[in-house]
């Protein structure tokens, strides 16, 4: 089943503290690493493929003592993508995306400027002529 939780209410970091074994996190914006890291199980981790244009920083000490792990990954080449897409089919493992025509891409960024976005955009190439 599908959750969605706004990050930007503090008490989510608070209601899910230490319940995540995995976060990917796919933002190309400046984080606050220390608090999604909160969000980690002992021996959790958060892989960061989103560069953002500045920095990040953090407290070392949110890695130690909950025995955390702060990565990183620039997105592969083919075979890794189908490599990572063979993992997913053979776990089942789904992502929740709304799909949009090329016409509207502009409508998608606007609404990625409003933050009214609750899936990942999906171009459909197909309707490109």
């Amino acid at each position: 089943m599908a959750q969605y939780y706004a990050t930007k209410d503090p008490e989510t970091f608070q209601k899910l503290a230490g319940t995540f074994d995995l976060i990917v996190n796919t933002v190309s914006a400046k984080i606050d690493v220390d608090a999604y890291l909160s969000l980690l199980a002992l021996d959790g981790a958060l892989v960061s493929v989103g560069a953002p244009p500045e920095p990040l920083s953090l407290n070392a000490f949110s890695l130690f003592m909950p025995r955390r792990v702060f990565t990183g990954s620039l997105i592969g080449g083919i075979p890794q993508t189908q490599e990572m897409l063979d993992f997913c089919a053979q776990h089942h493992i789904g992502a929740d995306i709304e799909v949009i025509p090329a016409s509207k891409i502009n409508d998608a960024y606007e609404r990625v400027l409003a933050s009214d976005v609750r899936y990942r955009f999906v171009i459909d190439t197909s309707t490109l002529k």
